[in-house]
């Protein structure tokens, strides 16, 4: 498969994935927790898919350093969902935003 497809693939479930935490921090309804964390396990799944498959189609190696740190913001991603409904606002929102940006700053910079 074209790189291409799993760059959009990976892209757009993690504007998905983080536009569904700001939606569950925004508003906490208890009633529809399992159907948003179905949503986010999916979309989760998603950019772990396109990412890998990513990685596999442009030769880079699975145990680079920042793919490792991409690996850990994913799974902090992840966990932000369920946290949503525990934690404060505030806290999950500034989690998205650090671990957005140190993702970011490692898929662009690749410091190591």
């Amino acid at each position: 498969m074209d790189p291409r497809i799993y760059s959009l693939i990976h892209v757009f479930s993690i504007l998905m994935l983080s536009g569904s935490i700001f939606y569950i921090a925004a508003n906490p309804q208890k009633h529809k927790k399992k159907k948003m964390m179905a949503i986010n396990g999916i979309v989760g799944l998603l950019a772990l898919v396109g990412g890998f498959g990513l990685i596999a189609k442009l030769g880079y190696s699975y145990t680079a350093g920042w793919v490792i740190v991409k690996f850990v913001a994913w799974l902090f991603l992840m966990a932000l969902a369920g946290m949503a409904y525990k934690k404060s606002k505030g806290f999950v929102l500034s989690g998205l935003i650090v671990a957005s940006a140190v993702a970011l700053y490692m898929v662009y910079f690749r410091p190591f």
